[in-house]
């Protein structure tokens, strides 16, 4: 028998390389047990080397090189066989919550979002609102609901952190190559790319149609950097919250009227249509458009009460001046194209972004007020932030008493099985039985958490812990390297006490209040039973001179020398970042100025985890808080003055310091465990893990909003 050459098997790498790119083309793997082990052992270098993206990654080898790996361990052959027979299963599971629920949502459900943060492979996102949206997408595919997603492409994402030796913040943006991430242009017949045509004032915008596969669900990113488009043109996609008001109208214009045209431009007819926060509002305005063209509506009200009732607002801003609103020349001059195809004048226009009240030619066009005269349904994000809403918008229904504002709420979640530690869900798989995490509050497999080794938690939560600090003195080390600074004094121990801290820098959630009197926390920490280390991580946007000021007060308080080695501001707060400091911190530290937090969502990961919050009562605290699974800082009501606010929260953050918390964990039996503060993690772990998670957001937002009964 003739021998087959070495060439021969060619084909087969070519194969195996063709299943690496199917697992890689689906973001699925990234929310699933094993899936980062996977590319992590196929290529370690590679993994850091890409940022934890199985995209670039294949895109730096070749098919030849990652079969010899193959060759050479057997495990990575079982490991991709499992990863793949699991999706398969899953894309083609029918027994779905939404099957088992009666299938509520006929047809199609759109849901629009500025950002989309998934994974950190796809950095298409800030913050707070992305890490939302696609936890919220991971659960609509988990739970099987017919659901879209639409958003924009940013070819330099949003603003990456640089610290300088003074603890200035320096911004950076990198120039992304989309054919190293996981999105793919969408074509149609003939192969051709699909696209769609916005009008941007007096020019028509050419935009690209991107698809990212996030499980059963198909996630479309518009982009406009093309080379039909003047300059001026291709760079509105380019930065996320980049630029100005001008910049932001036009982003919305692609957002919302790029979105339902791309959406119908792929035959897709959405029956239910979810607007999450206000940037997207304006695709209301292209659905009216659409029934008016059609013949279906007669008039610009007509047409309101045809799209009303099938659409969704979330808003997740407390503040009023966080909602986005453009000057009233400005808004008519986008929108004039719009004003004339539907019969509006000037301040007809207008009016549809106003209080009824205001006059014609008053006040500025504000994209929460479109949606809320577009929408039926209106909800907050928390029950205190409902409240908080309905009292900021009630004058919008005048005689309505504030508590039948139409505003209800849908407390967020986040998505647990793409938070919680491998370690810790290791040991509860052992402990609980199976499926436990899709289980409710109310089943009795979350009275189980109680029975779970001491020792068996306590060491899942060392795993995290000394991930942390893996990933805090890398990233110091490169930023020292940088610099050219000395080497970090590194005095992290995975013993000590540690506490996080990680979110925007904003003023409002005064990321520097533990150090508002440096002597006083001084003085606790030096008559505690043990030291504490604080790890910080949060960036502010460009355009925040304040918020950029705490960056910098943060990072020199971290260099006071009775501090050195023990407070730490880590640079480049992202997913990868956020992932590890839930996953292992033992206090996450909350401290906004009640009630100016929609959520916080970040502080029910660290739950999941077992970390303990100490927290304001402020976004979804007051529901989380059960008086047994962390503690609460400052008191639930108004003071006189800003000043006022913050010397009471500063007082009862120390206090609870030096009375509860540094007491508690140093507290050890005789084989070193924390007792007492580990029935505080297992009552975090059963009462956060059901009640927050993003399932049951999702849930909740189907039967009460998208298919309200």
């Amino acid at each position: 028998m003739k021998r087959k050459s070495k060439a021969a098997k060619g084909p087969d790498a070519e194969i195996l390389f063709a299943r690496l790119q199917a697992l890689a083309g689906d973001l699925w793997w990234s929310w699933q047990a094993g899936g980062a082990d996977f590319w992590s052992a196929l290529d370690p270098e590679g993994w850091l080397a890409t940022a934890h993206n199985p995209v670039a990654l294949l895109a730096d080898g070749a098919p030849k090189t990652f079969a010899a790996r193959f060759a050479a361990d057997p495990a990575l052959g079982e490991a991709l066989a499992d990863l793949e027979a699991r999706r398969e299963r899953y894309l083609g599971d029918r027994d779905t919550w939404h099957d088992r629920a009666g299938r509520p949502i006929r047809g199609l459900l759109a849901y629009f979002s500025a950002e989309y943060g998934i994974h950190e492979s796809l950095p298409n996102y800030s913050g707070g609102l992305g890490i939302l949206s696609g936890d919220h997408v991971k659960s609509a595919s988990d739970i099987g609901l017919p659901f879209v997603a639409v958003g924009l492409l940013y070819r330099n994402g949003y603003v990456r952190q640089h610290v300088d030796a003074d603890g200035r913040q320096v911004p950076r943006y990198v120039d992304y190559d989309f054919d190293r991430l996981v999105c793919r242009p969408v074509t149609g017949p003939g192969g051709r790319p699909t696209r769609v045509e916005v009008p941007i004032l007096d020019e028509i915008c050419q935009v690209q149609v991107w698809r990212v596969r996030v499980g059963r669900v198909d996630l479309y990113l518009l982009d406009t950097d093309l080379e039909e488009n003047p300059e001026h043109l291709r760079g509105i996609t380019a930065q996320l919250y980049g630029g100005g008001h001008e910049t932001r109208i036009k982003q919305e214009l692609v957002l919302g009227v790029g979105g339902v045209r791309a959406i119908r431009a792929m035959g897709l007819q959405p029956t239910v249509w979810h607007l999450n926060e206000g940037h997207s509002s304006f695709l209301n305005l292209e659905r009216i458009r659409e029934l008016m063209a059609a013949g279906e509506a007669d008039s610009v009200p007509a047409a309101i009460e045809r799209i009303r009732d099938n659409s969704v607002f979330t808003t997740h801003t407390p503040v009023e001046a966080g909602h986005d609103r453009f000057d009233p020349a400005m808004a008519w001059s986008h929108l004039k194209w719009f004003a004339d195809g539907v019969g509006l004048d000037g301040p007809g226009l207008l009016a549809l972004g106003r209080w009824s009240g205001d006059g014609a030619h008053h006040g500025p066009f504000n994209m929460t007020l479109l949606a809320m005269h577009t929408c039926t349904h209106l909800n907050g994000v928390a029950a205190l932030h409902g409240v908080v809403s309905r009292q900021m918008f009630g004058r919008f229904w005048p005689g309505t008493p504030e508590d039948e504002v139409p505003i209800t709420h849908v407390t967020n979640g986040v998505h647990a099985p793409s938070w919680q530690g491998d370690a810790l869900t290791v040991v509860l798989d052992e402990h609980l039985s199976a499926g436990w995490r899709d289980r409710p509050a109310t089943h009795p497999v979350w009275a189980a958490v109680d029975g779970v080794p001491d020792d068996a938690i306590w060491a899942a939560h060392h795993v995290g812990k000394q991930t942390l600090f893996d990933l805090a003195r890398r990233r110091e080390a490169a930023r020292r390297e940088r610099f050219g600074l000395e080497p970090w004094a590194d005095r992290l121990e995975a013993d000590v006490l540690t506490i996080g801290f990680a979110r925007r820098f904003a003023p409002y959630k005064r990321a520097d209040l533990i150090f508002s009197d440096m002597e006083r926390l001084l003085a606790i920490l030096d008559k505690a039973a043990g030291p504490v280390q604080i790890l910080y991580a949060g960036k502010a946007h460009p355009a925040d001179v304040k918020g950029q000021q705490l960056v910098q007060n943060v990072y020199k308080a971290s260099h006071h020398p009775a501090l050195m080695g023990r407070v730490l501001l880590i640079e480049d707060y992202d997913i990868e970042l956020g992932r590890a400091l839930v996953q292992g911190v033992d206090v996450w530290l909350n401290n906004p100025r009640r009630p100016k937090e929609a959520s916080g969502t970040s502080g029910m990961k660290v739950s999941m985890n077992g970390g303990l919050n100490l927290s304001i009562l402020d976004g979804w605290w007051p529901e989380g808080y059960s008086g047994h699974n962390g503690w609460t800082i400052g008191e639930p009501r108004s003071y006189p003055s800003v000043e006022a606010q913050d010397a009471a929260d500063a007082d009862s953050l120390y206090l609870r310091l030096e009375r509860d918390v540094i007491p508690l964990y140093y507290e050890r039996d005789a084989a070193g465990l924390p007792r007492r503060w580990l029935a505080m993690m297992k009552n975090a772990i059963r009462t956060v893990t059901p009640n927050f998670h993003s399932d049951r957001q999702v849930q909740d937002y189907v039967h009460h909003l998208y298919a309200p009964g």
